[in-house]
């Protein structure tokens, strides 16, 4: 089987995903960070695959280091040097027979350099959509869980365990 990873334009999704775009016009751009790699961990675990996620050093000046953070690879480049110039590089050292690459940016020009160098790409819509798509399958399957704990004791079915908690929620509301 085919090693995944997936390069992340780290600014690029903040100025994309709406709740990342709200911290980032609050001036709360390492709560931005923190939220984006949260989410991407989650889903990286679920999914299976490696992220790389890379910031560009020209709006933390200074900071050029690699670390990783929630499982995740998180690169700073270094002054003077963009997250596109980067992730180019990098994604084109990765890319053999045995590593599937892809490449999340909405940067058009940055799509087509990764693609000519035999990289998928992927727009920030499309990663934010299939991270949301994700969490809703961690949260059914958490469900699941839950009450396969829930059914040893219970006559009830899985349907009717959901309609009775549908109840109980508008009862609360």
């Amino acid at each position: 089987m085919k090693r995944q990873v997936l390069f992340v334009d780290g600014y690029n999704m903040i100025g994309q995903w709406p709740e990342l775009q709200k911290l980032k016009k609050q001036n709360r751009l390492e709560d931005a960070r923190d939220l984006l790699l949260f989410e991407l961990s989650n889903y990286a675990k679920f999914v299976g695959l490696t992220i790389i996620v890379v910031f560009d050093a020209q709006l933390v000046p200074g900071i050029q280091q690699t670390y990783d953070k929630y499982g995740l690879t998180v690169v700073f480049t270094k002054e003077e040097e963009t997250a596109d110039t980067y992730i180019e590089r990098e994604a084109g050292l990765c890319i053999n027979p045995l590593t599937h690459v892809r490449v999340a940016t909405s940067d058009l020009a940055e799509q087509w350099v990764i693609f000519s160098k035999g990289a998928l790409r992927m727009s920030a819509r499309e990663l934010y959509k299939s991270v949301k798509e994700t969490e809703e399958k961690i949260l059914k399957s958490a469900r699941n869980h839950h009450n396969k704990k829930i059914r040893r004791n219970s006559p009830w079915s899985v349907s009717q365990l959901e309609q009775l908690q549908r109840i109980f929620d508008e009862l609360e509301s």
